[in-house]
Protein backbone atom coordinates (compact mmCIF):
# COMPACT_ATOMS: atom_id res chain seq x y z
CA UNK A 1 0.00 0.00 0.00
CA UNK A 2 0.98 3.30 -1.05
CA UNK A 3 1.12 6.37 1.76
CA UNK A 4 2.06 9.74 0.47
CA UNK A 5 3.39 12.74 2.74
CA UNK A 6 5.78 15.71 2.90
CA UNK A 7 9.26 16.00 3.40
CA UNK A 8 8.27 18.06 6.24
CA UNK A 9 9.89 16.62 9.65
CA UNK A 10 6.42 16.35 10.98
CA UNK A 11 5.71 14.02 8.67
CA UNK A 12 8.98 12.04 8.66
CA UNK A 13 8.58 11.99 12.20
CA UNK A 14 5.19 10.88 11.99
CA UNK A 15 5.39 7.72 10.06
CA UNK A 16 9.11 6.79 10.27
CA UNK A 17 8.22 4.08 12.12
CA UNK A 18 5.17 2.98 9.59
CA UNK A 19 7.27 3.02 6.49
CA UNK A 20 10.65 1.30 8.24
CA UNK A 21 9.18 -2.23 9.62
CA UNK A 22 8.99 -0.74 13.39
CA UNK A 23 4.71 -1.13 13.68
CA UNK A 24 3.01 -4.13 12.39
CA UNK A 25 0.78 -4.34 9.62
CA UNK A 26 -0.83 -6.37 7.47
CA UNK A 27 0.43 -5.49 4.65
CA UNK A 28 3.85 -3.13 4.10
CA UNK A 29 3.44 0.45 3.59
CA UNK A 30 5.70 2.01 0.89
CA UNK A 31 6.78 5.63 1.14
CA UNK A 32 5.99 7.95 -1.56
CA UNK A 33 7.35 11.81 -0.53
CA UNK A 34 6.17 14.81 -2.39
CA UNK A 35 5.52 18.56 -1.62
CA UNK A 36 1.67 19.14 -0.31
CA UNK A 37 0.26 20.79 -3.45
CA UNK A 38 1.50 17.43 -5.43
CA UNK A 39 -0.05 15.46 -2.89
CA UNK A 40 -3.02 17.17 -3.20
CA UNK A 41 -3.31 16.95 -6.82
CA UNK A 42 -2.52 13.31 -6.66
CA UNK A 43 -5.64 13.03 -4.34
CA UNK A 44 -8.11 14.47 -6.88
CA UNK A 45 -6.67 12.24 -9.34
CA UNK A 46 -7.25 9.48 -6.44
CA UNK A 47 -3.68 7.98 -7.11
CA UNK A 48 -2.49 7.05 -3.61
CA UNK A 49 -4.31 4.67 -0.89
CA UNK A 50 -3.41 6.68 2.00
CA UNK A 51 -2.31 10.20 1.45
CA UNK A 52 -1.36 13.39 3.48
CA UNK A 53 -3.87 16.30 2.30
CA UNK A 54 -4.56 20.03 3.26
CA UNK A 55 -7.78 19.87 4.47
CA UNK A 56 -8.47 22.42 1.98
CA UNK A 57 -7.91 19.88 -0.75
CA UNK A 58 -9.97 17.18 1.34
CA UNK A 59 -13.36 19.11 1.33
CA UNK A 60 -13.04 18.43 -2.65
CA UNK A 61 -12.43 14.66 -2.39
CA UNK A 62 -14.73 13.55 0.04
CA UNK A 63 -16.14 11.08 -2.36
CA UNK A 64 -13.55 9.18 -2.17
CA UNK A 65 -11.11 9.54 0.86
CA UNK A 66 -12.00 9.71 4.48
CA UNK A 67 -9.89 11.30 7.46
CA UNK A 68 -8.11 9.13 9.75
CA UNK A 69 -8.12 9.98 13.29
CA UNK A 70 -4.49 9.86 13.96
CA UNK A 71 -1.40 11.35 12.29
CA UNK A 72 -2.84 14.95 11.21
CA UNK A 73 -1.81 18.36 11.61
CA UNK A 74 -3.88 20.55 13.62
CA UNK A 75 -2.57 23.02 16.87
CA UNK A 76 -2.67 26.19 17.97
CA UNK A 77 0.17 28.92 17.37
CA UNK A 78 0.77 27.15 13.86
CA UNK A 79 -0.99 29.37 11.00
CA UNK A 80 0.54 29.90 8.06
CA UNK A 81 2.15 33.40 8.01
CA UNK A 82 1.59 36.52 4.96
CA UNK A 83 5.07 38.41 4.96
CA UNK A 84 6.62 41.61 2.84
CA UNK A 85 9.36 43.31 2.41
CA UNK A 86 7.79 46.15 4.25
CA UNK A 87 4.69 46.56 5.89
CA UNK A 88 1.61 47.00 3.82
CA UNK A 89 -0.95 48.61 5.20
CA UNK A 90 -3.99 47.89 2.89
CA UNK A 91 -3.85 45.00 0.77
CA UNK A 92 -6.63 45.22 -1.47
CA UNK A 93 -5.32 44.97 -4.94
CA UNK A 94 -1.77 43.53 -3.68
CA UNK A 95 -0.48 40.29 -5.46
CA UNK A 96 0.02 37.57 -2.90
CA UNK A 97 1.93 33.95 -3.56
CA UNK A 98 -0.02 31.34 -2.44
CA UNK A 99 1.77 27.53 -1.91
CA UNK A 100 -0.94 25.89 -3.71
CA UNK A 101 -4.95 26.51 -4.73
CA UNK A 102 -6.11 23.49 -2.89
CA UNK A 103 -4.26 24.31 0.33
CA UNK A 104 -5.80 24.97 3.72
CA UNK A 105 -3.24 28.40 3.98
CA UNK A 106 -4.93 29.47 0.31
CA UNK A 107 -8.57 28.51 1.66
CA UNK A 108 -7.65 30.64 4.84
CA UNK A 109 -6.65 33.38 2.67
CA UNK A 110 -9.68 33.62 0.80
CA UNK A 111 -11.77 33.49 3.80
CA UNK A 112 -9.81 36.06 5.71
CA UNK A 113 -8.49 39.14 3.24
CA UNK A 114 -10.77 38.09 -0.04
CA UNK A 115 -9.52 41.45 -1.44
CA UNK A 116 -5.99 40.77 -2.75
CA UNK A 117 -4.51 38.98 -5.64
CA UNK A 118 -3.36 35.53 -5.36
CA UNK A 119 -1.08 33.80 -7.80
CA UNK A 120 0.44 29.77 -7.10
CA UNK A 121 3.87 28.45 -6.84
CA UNK A 122 5.54 25.93 -4.60
CA UNK A 123 5.89 26.70 -1.26
CA UNK A 124 10.18 26.75 -1.20
CA UNK A 125 9.67 29.48 -4.16
CA UNK A 126 7.50 32.09 -2.29
CA UNK A 127 9.98 33.95 -0.22
CA UNK A 128 12.43 34.35 -2.90
CA UNK A 129 9.43 35.43 -5.32
CA UNK A 130 8.49 38.11 -2.15
CA UNK A 131 12.54 39.13 -1.91
CA UNK A 132 12.92 40.09 -5.80
CA UNK A 133 9.46 41.84 -5.79
CA UNK A 134 7.98 39.54 -7.87
CA UNK A 135 4.72 39.71 -5.41
CA UNK A 136 4.05 42.10 -2.80
CA UNK A 137 3.42 39.09 -0.27
CA UNK A 138 3.72 35.61 0.20
CA UNK A 139 1.84 32.87 1.92
CA UNK A 140 4.27 30.65 4.18
CA UNK A 141 4.15 27.38 5.45
CA UNK A 142 6.35 24.67 7.02
CA UNK A 143 9.66 25.89 7.82
CA UNK A 144 9.42 28.95 6.28
CA UNK A 145 7.97 30.28 9.28
CA UNK A 146 11.10 30.08 11.59
CA UNK A 147 13.21 30.98 8.25
CA UNK A 148 11.00 34.28 7.51
CA UNK A 149 13.27 37.10 9.26
CA UNK A 150 16.86 35.83 7.98
CA UNK A 151 15.12 36.56 4.81
CA UNK A 152 14.85 40.31 5.30
CA UNK A 153 11.06 40.01 5.25
CA UNK A 154 8.40 40.85 7.95
CA UNK A 155 4.91 39.70 9.30
CA UNK A 156 1.83 40.85 8.11
CA UNK A 157 -0.59 38.70 9.06
CA UNK A 158 -0.12 35.14 11.57
CA UNK A 159 -3.32 33.74 9.75
CA UNK A 160 -3.20 30.95 12.88
CA UNK A 161 -4.07 33.83 14.90
CA UNK A 162 -6.91 35.50 13.04
CA UNK A 163 -8.28 31.83 12.77
CA UNK A 164 -8.54 31.35 16.59
CA UNK A 165 -9.84 35.00 17.41
CA UNK A 166 -12.57 34.27 15.03
CA UNK A 167 -13.41 30.81 16.28
CA UNK A 168 -11.65 30.00 19.37
CA UNK A 169 -10.19 26.59 17.89
CA UNK A 170 -7.55 25.07 16.62
CA UNK A 171 -6.40 25.75 12.99
CA UNK A 172 -6.97 22.50 10.92
CA UNK A 173 -4.03 22.46 8.25
CA UNK A 174 -3.75 18.62 7.24
CA UNK A 175 -4.94 15.34 7.45
CA UNK A 176 -4.39 11.61 6.63
CA UNK A 177 -6.76 9.91 4.26
CA UNK A 178 -7.69 6.53 3.33
CA UNK A 179 -9.13 5.14 0.58
CA UNK A 180 -13.29 4.51 2.12
CA UNK A 181 -13.78 1.46 -0.35
CA UNK A 182 -11.18 0.20 2.02
CA UNK A 183 -13.70 -0.50 4.50
CA UNK A 184 -14.08 -0.25 7.57
CA UNK A 185 -12.09 -3.27 9.30
CA UNK A 186 -8.95 -2.06 7.81
CA UNK A 187 -9.47 1.96 7.82
CA UNK A 188 -9.45 0.95 11.73
CA UNK A 189 -6.18 -0.60 11.65
CA UNK A 190 -4.76 1.88 9.55
CA UNK A 191 -5.80 4.24 12.06
CA UNK A 192 -4.42 1.95 14.86
CA UNK A 193 -0.79 1.85 12.91
CA UNK A 194 -0.15 5.88 11.95
CA UNK A 195 -0.67 6.33 16.32
CA UNK A 196 1.33 3.40 17.28
CA UNK A 197 4.10 4.88 14.35
CA UNK A 198 3.95 8.07 16.18
CA UNK A 199 3.97 6.59 19.42
CA UNK A 200 7.17 4.81 18.64
CA UNK A 201 9.00 7.90 17.88
CA UNK A 202 7.65 9.50 20.81
CA UNK A 203 9.31 6.79 22.44
CA UNK A 204 13.07 6.60 20.63
CA UNK A 205 13.26 10.12 19.19
CA UNK A 206 16.67 9.86 18.17
CA UNK A 207 16.36 6.84 15.59
CA UNK A 208 14.32 8.62 12.95
CA UNK A 209 16.66 11.74 13.31
CA UNK A 210 18.57 10.44 10.29
CA UNK A 211 15.35 9.90 8.05
CA UNK A 212 14.38 13.26 8.81
CA UNK A 213 17.69 15.09 8.05
CA UNK A 214 17.63 13.53 5.08
CA UNK A 215 14.53 14.87 3.83
CA UNK A 216 14.84 18.49 5.36
CA UNK A 217 16.31 19.86 2.89
CA UNK A 218 18.66 22.63 4.12
CA UNK A 219 17.10 22.34 7.23
CA UNK A 220 19.38 22.60 10.19
CA UNK A 221 19.03 20.81 13.40
CA UNK A 222 17.59 23.57 15.49
CA UNK A 223 14.64 24.42 12.69
CA UNK A 224 14.29 20.50 12.04
CA UNK A 225 13.12 19.60 15.80
CA UNK A 226 11.19 22.93 16.17
CA UNK A 227 9.19 22.27 13.47
CA UNK A 228 8.40 18.29 14.90
CA UNK A 229 7.62 20.87 18.21
CA UNK A 230 5.37 22.93 16.93
CA UNK A 231 3.09 20.76 13.96
CA UNK A 232 3.24 17.42 16.32
CA UNK A 233 0.90 17.12 19.60
CA UNK A 234 -1.96 15.77 20.63
CA UNK A 235 -4.17 16.33 18.00
CA UNK A 236 -1.53 13.86 15.71
CA UNK A 237 -2.56 11.33 18.30
CA UNK A 238 -6.13 11.83 17.66
CA UNK A 239 -7.88 14.87 16.55
CA UNK A 240 -9.95 14.58 19.35
CA UNK A 241 -13.72 17.20 19.81
CA UNK A 242 -12.21 20.15 19.63
CA UNK A 243 -10.12 19.04 16.18
CA UNK A 244 -13.32 17.53 14.82
CA UNK A 245 -15.20 20.97 15.68
CA UNK A 246 -12.55 23.17 14.02
CA UNK A 247 -12.69 21.18 10.47
CA UNK A 248 -16.64 21.57 10.63
CA UNK A 249 -16.38 24.99 11.18
CA UNK A 250 -13.65 25.66 8.40
CA UNK A 251 -16.19 23.59 6.19
CA UNK A 252 -18.89 25.35 7.13
CA UNK A 253 -17.25 28.78 6.64
CA UNK A 254 -15.92 27.68 3.73
CA UNK A 255 -19.31 26.05 1.80
CA UNK A 256 -21.10 29.63 2.86
CA UNK A 257 -18.22 31.69 0.73
CA UNK A 258 -18.94 29.17 -2.30
CA UNK A 259 -15.51 28.42 -2.07
CA UNK A 260 -15.85 24.11 -1.50
CA UNK A 261 -18.28 21.85 -2.39
CA UNK A 262 -21.28 20.33 -0.27
CA UNK A 263 -21.10 17.05 1.40
CA UNK A 264 -22.79 14.83 4.15
CA UNK A 265 -20.41 12.37 3.96
CA UNK A 266 -18.83 11.66 7.68
CA UNK A 267 -15.68 13.59 7.85
CA UNK A 268 -13.69 10.57 10.07
CA UNK A 269 -13.26 7.19 10.71
CA UNK A 270 -15.39 5.72 13.53
CA UNK A 271 -13.49 6.69 16.87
Amino acid sequence: MNLGYSFCPNDTFIFYALTHGRVPLAQPITEVLEDVQTLNDWAVQGKLEMTKISYHAYAHVMDRYVALRAGGALGRGVGPLLVAKAAISDLRGKVVASPGALTTAHLLLKLSRPEVRIVTMRYDEIMPAVERGEVDAGLIIHESRFTYQQHGLVKLLDLGEWWEGETGLPIPLGAILARRDLGAETLAQLNTAVRASLEYAYMHPSEPKAYIRQHALEMDDAVMQAHIDLYVNDFSLDVGADGERAVRELFGRARAAGLIPDSDLPLFIES
